[in-house]
């Protein structure tokens, strides 16, 4: 299994952020994860489209959206020009079926995000549907945050239910992750790792960005 590792931009410089996406670039990392905060679903506010289009000029690589935002599907079509895909969340959807679909209508693949509460049992009926699902391993809003130990039997459950239907969804974590965190979250079944701390706040970047590529399964 490939690991995809997507570096989370609210853990870099932002007085820097071309030079963070040159180091992203040249790196092995295959993603540049950018959350995006309203205040309102979280309890901090990060950045929003003008950023975004800052960082497309800078960076080749896909970028990995995490809105967490109320009323996500307000703004898929404005992200969708923006050449990025869209993860939304479970929790802030309140009809999340047709905001999967404007994502699809828009072009991009849709991924659905939850929370560490939330159980992933509750995207059965529209897990056919994704690209990929994220767990959160912290509570959202705030980087730095320890990682939830509880998150590697919820990437099981889920893990097992993808391929119980033979579906190639991929599984994202985010929140405290690093060499060892990723890979028991690897060994559990996931294939994107998210790392903001570990990653721009390492003293080689490069490195750090190796030793998650690294992570593998050892079942």
């Amino acid at each position: 299994m490939s690991i995809i590792v997507s570096p989370s931009v609210l853990a870099a410089d932002f007085a820097h952020l071309d030079k963070e996406c040159s180091m992203i670039e040249a790196s092995q990392a295959d993603w540049l994860h950018v959350d995006v905060m309203d205040g309102v679903f979280v309890p901090n506010i990060s950045m929003g489209s003008p950023v975004i289009k800052s960082l497309r000029k800078h960076l080749s690589k896909p970028l990995d959206v995490h809105l967490m935002i109320v009323d996500p599907g307000r703004y898929v079509n404005m992200f969708a020009e923006l050449g990025a895909n869209i993860n939304v969340h479970y929790e802030a959807c309140t009809h999340l079926d047709r905001t999967i679909a404007q994502i699809k209508e828009a072009g991009m693949k849709p991924a659905v995000t939850l929370n560490p509460h939330t159980p992933v049992e509750l995207l059965e009926d529209i897990l056919d549907e994704l690209f990929m699902v994220l767990l959160m391993s912290v509570n959202p809003g705030f980087g730095g945050q320890s990682f939830i130990p509880n998150t590697l039997k919820k990437i099981q459950r889920l893990k097992s239910a993808i391929d119980r239907r033979g579906l190639q969804t991929h599984i994202e974590v985010d929140g405290g992750i690093n060499a060892e965190t990723g890979r028991q979250c690897v060994e559990a079944g996931a294939d994107v790792l998210v790392a903001g701390s570990y990653v721009f706040g390492s003293k080689d970047p490069f490195e750090a960005i190796n030793s998650l590529k690294a992570c593998r399964a050892d079942r």
